[in-house]
């Protein structure tokens, strides 16, 4: 005959079991909560991605440039003297050297780029024995072929850009000027028959008072609002 302590032990028993099945099948709704919440959240930040990255042109292949300028003699002769170096910020029609009797003047405000020093050299009419840029003309320059979003890029569209020089720093700008031709001099012809898509030179202009550390010749890449 069963005794009452034996009946005890049996009903503890079954009450364990129910609550370990009432534990087990908590968990599992836990679980399939969380997993149902991160598929949920995985969505939103994916269309919130794809949201961002379709509203913008990105263009890899990208340059802080400007227009270089060479000064040279126009009659040719001897360099006698040198009166800058490089990275002299220097006024419209500051000398620059004197090529036998002739002072090489800057063409205009900016920067000198290269210079040559060796006194005695020889030159030649039009050959340059400086190069310059003006600052103020610095623009960062993209190639973007034409069926990567060329269409959807109007001059005035906000863009920001990064130099590889400072990391993930974002600076702002404009669309400044959309080159109305190709870069012809990059086709390549191959024997597929593959359509050759062409790239086209975007420019955008930034504030260079606000921005003093962005140089000539730093790579960049840059995004595009459309």
């Amino acid at each position: 005959m069963e005794t009452n302590l034996e009946k005890i032990s049996s009903v503890v028993g079954v009450l364990e079991a129910k609550e370990e099945k009432i534990i087990k099948g908590t968990r599992n709704r836990i679980i399939i909560v969380i997993a149902f919440g991160l598929i949920i959240l995985a969505g939103i930040g994916g269309l919130i991605y794809w949201n961002i990255v379709s509203a913008r042109v990105y263009i890899e292949n990208a340059s802080v440039s400007a227009p270089v300028t060479n000064l040279a003699p126009t009659v040719g002769g001897t360099l006698q003297e040198v009166y800058v170096n490089v990275g002299d910020l220097v006024k419209m029609s500051a000398p620059i050297a004197r090529i036998g009797n002739e002072l090489i003047k800057a063409s205009s405000d900016g920067q000198i780029l290269s210079i040559n020093t060796n006194i005695g050299a020889s030159f030649a009419p039009a050959q340059a024995v400086a190069t310059m840029i003006n600052p103020n003309d610095l623009r960062v320059v993209g190639q973007v072929q034409e069926d990567k979003g060329l269409k959807d890029i109007k001059i005035g569209q906000e863009a920001i850009f990064t130099v590889d020089t400072f990391g993930s720093k974002e600076y702002s700008g404009i669309v400044d000027e959309i080159s109305p031709t190709s870069n012809a001099g990059d086709i390549v012809f191959n024997i597929s028959g593959t359509r050759q898509e062409m790239d086209f030179d975007v420019k955008v202009r930034f504030n260079i008072a606000q921005y003093p550390e962005l140089k000539n010749g730093m790579s960049a890449k840059l995004w595009i609002y459309k």
